[in-house]
């Protein structure tokens, strides 16, 4: 799960701030930032430390239903799909649950040593993962990496603490952008390097042959491990903890209590309420994607699907990160400009439900070519929707007179349970309906996944139909 500098998201202002709304720090409100210049190397670790986080995140996408069969296999466990479910969700889930702590404990002994046995808990678990000879054992090295991937919320706190508000945009800028990067690098390094031996005579007979998935895992430990060199040799500290030694600290459970109560009184909140709910239902759409999409992809084609190996699916989530990084560096501004924010998200969330309704219906003998349409309608509506609802939400709020932190963290903590039940529904009505007859087969969960999208969009028409986030026409 993401936050800005300390647990909300990068759009918070920096009144909120100040108010003490989105404080800079994990629970406590400072007026100024450190005196901690933040050098250039200071903020390369920062991007590494964010991007090997979606790396850890995405590097499994292609290979994990194959390696979820390999071990129901041997155990004999017939829900699959429910298991695959249960893996992706336990990442966001141990990361929904140990973020706050993680920012907690940095606001008590400093940024830099939680960022560091971060990135020592990456090196750790994405290794393990990869040696993974049982489901249970699988699951419970993937909810660890979860744990200590809080990172991402203390590598924006750290933002936080050494910029100046006129920096503040930019550098959280340079975190979503590792986001991207991380996102497309991980499932192409998952694709590429899975079952090595069985493509490389060098890795015959080595540990790899038994372990066919533990060399892109291997390879995220190693990117892990120079990211924990440079912090070691070039991260400064950015808080000063003797002047925070008489500040009181929110324990977890107070984090965790006063998100749940902030979440369900947004819900109730008009407007912004209509727009969360638009958010949460279209990120629950996106993620039932990702537990189904490598089952359908996977099917032998004699049985409708693509017979995709490993390496095709990493080059097709690849695909779906550069097309989304290229919306959102080039094609944002101008459609922004063009329609407005309020009219991009029901337009993205519907080009996305398209895409997601299409992906079984693609055909095996111009797979690349239909799929590569698919993922463009994807890809391209993901990267319009994200930006587009933040800056919306931003709007409203502001126009309304609520406090934008409580509803910026208030989307995000709803936008995690999305995170955590998608991949969960997924997994389980793949299991329920793939062998049945049409339409109540693969096809139903990508035709779940577009429902969703239509109910994003039509939760939109309890929205201001002005555009309260498009620029004036004399601009």
């Amino acid at each position: 799960m993401s936050f800005s500098a300390n647990g909300c998201l990068p759009s918070s202002s920096n009144e909120a701030i100040k108010k003490g709304v989105c404080p800079v720090q994990f629970g406590e409100s400072m007026d100024e930032p450190s005196q901690v210049t933040a050098s250039k190397t200071a903020l390369l670790v920062l991007f590494l430390v964010t991007m090997i986080d979606m790396i850890g995140f995405g590097i499994i996408i292609p290979f994990l239903n194959y390696l979820v069969v390999d071990l129901a296999e041997q155990e004999g466990v017939v829900s699959v799909g429910l298991w695959v479910g249960l893996l992706m969700s336990s990442y966001s889930a141990a990361q929904f649950l140990f973020s706050p702590l993680w920012g907690s404990i940095s606001d008590r002994i400093g940024r830099r040593p939680v960022l560091m046995v971060g990135l020592v808990g990456n090196t750790i678990f994405f290794t393990a993962f990869g040696f993974s000879n049982t489901l249970l054992f699988a699951l419970g090295t993937r909810f660890m990496a979860g744990v200590f991937n809080g990172n991402i919320a203390v590598a924006r706190a750290y933002i936080g603490d050494v910029s100046t508000p006129q920096q503040m945009a930019t550098r959280m800028g340079l975190i979503g952008a590792a986001f991207g990067l991380g996102f497309t690098i991980g499932p192409f390094l998952g694709g590429e390097f899975s079952d090595p031996a069985a493509r490389w005579a060098f890795f015959e007979g080595t540990v790899f042959e038994s372990y066919p998935y533990l060399l892109p895992c291997v390879i995220a430990s190693a990117l892990s491990v120079f990211s924990l060199i440079l912090a070691y040799r070039s991260l400064p500290e950015s808080i000063d903890l003797e002047a925070r030694s008489g500040i009181k600290q929110r324990s977890w459970g107070e984090e965790m209590r006063n998100m749940v109560s902030n979440s369900m009184t947004m819900l109730r909140k008009g407007h912004v309420s209509s727009l969360i709910w638009v958010t949460m239902l279209f990120t629950f759409g996106f993620t039932v994607m990702h537990a189904v999409f490598i089952f359908y992809t996977a099917r032998p084609v004699d049985l409708g699907g693509l017979n995709f190996s490993e390496m095709d699916n990493g080059r097709i989530f690849a695909m779906i990160g550069l097309l989304g990084i290229l919306t959102q560096g080039v094609l944002i501004g101008p459609a922004t400009r063009r329609f407005g924010s309020r009219r991009l998200i029901p337009m993205a969330a519907l080009m996305t439900g398209v895409g997601l309704v299409l992906i079984p219906y693609t055909q095996a003998e111009h797979a690349w070519l239909h799929m590569f349409g698919v993922c463009a309608l994807i890809a391209i509506g993901n990267g319009l929707f994200q930006p587009s609802t933040s800056s919306y939400l931003t709007h409203l709020a502001r126009k309304e007179g609520y406090e934008l932190g409580a509803v910026m963290g208030a989307q995000e903590s709803l936008g995690a349970f999305a995170r955590i039940l998608g991949p969960l529904t997924g997994g389980y009505v793949w299991v329920l309906t793939s062998e049945g007859v049409f339409p109540w087969d693969y096809h139903t969960a990508f035709h779940l996944c577009g429902a969703l999208m239509l109910i994003s969009a039509l939760l939109t028409l309890r929205m201001p139909s002005e555009d309260i986030s498009k620029p004036p026409e004399s601009e």
